[in-house]
């Protein structure tokens, strides 16, 4: 072979293993793997008409219709929201009750123990390790309580909190312990607020500590 056709096939051998390495780039970009996430609106979508098909028409809509909640049942709660969506619904599941716990007003504040997931299960926020979306259908309330290294947080009903939590904490009385479930309209929306996406049906145990009369 002369000088010339081994420049040749020295400049075609480049070429072509250039080529090959970006093709396995590109293959290797083409095969990864899937994440939870991927199709995030419809999973929510499909947890929350679970939730809906278990609570099966039975809307709470008054304090003593709250009250009458039969533990371990699901229940709807009609929310208002500021923003275009229509009608909706938060699902609660009482855990503990009782009645002789005093109901926060619009104006009070209430200290909570809480602790929040996504759908998956993952936590995003709390201040006790409770129960989570996946645990929903096997629960106990005398399981999982906060311990001695647990602090209760303090929220204004009327403050900066979501929609969700503004109207479960009006139903809940003093010393109750409820599982939350909060479709995203009723909670950081379309565009999610921090770790938390877009869509997000954010799910809550929550026990209501104390309530704080303004």
């Amino acid at each position: 072979m002369n000088r010339y056709a081994r420049h040749i096939f020295r400049a075609v051998s480049q070429v072509l293993l250039l080529g090959f390495v970006v093709g396995a780039i590109i293959a290797c970009e083409e095969i990864k793997e899937p994440s939870i996430y991927d199709n995030w609106e419809e999973k929510n979508k499909l947890f929350v008409d679970s939730i809906s098909d278990l609570a099966a028409g039975r809307v709470v809509a008054t304090a003593a219709e709250a009250d009458a909640m039969q533990i371990g049942t699901y229940y709807a709660i009609e929310t208002n929201t500021s923003t275009n969506y229509q009608l909706q619904y938060i699902y609660v599941k009482k855990l503990l009750s009782n009645t002789d716990g005093i109901r926060a007003y619009f104006t009070d504040a209430a200290t909570v123990y809480y602790y929040g997931t996504d759908i998956t299960g993952a936590r995003f926020d709390g201040n006790f390790t409770g129960y989570s979306a996946i645990d929903n259908r096997t629960l106990d309330g005398n399981d999982n309580l906060p311990t001695l290294f647990n602090t209760p947080s303090t929220f204004t009903i009327s403050g900066n909190i979501i929609q969700g939590w503004k109207t479960a904490l009006q139903y809940m009385r003093e010393g109750e312990r409820w599982m939350v479930f909060i479709p995203y309209q009723s909670a950081y929306g379309k565009n999610g607020s921090g770790s938390i996406i877009g869509y997000s049906t954010l799910c809550f145990d929550i026990i209501v500590d104390e309530v704080i009369r303004q």
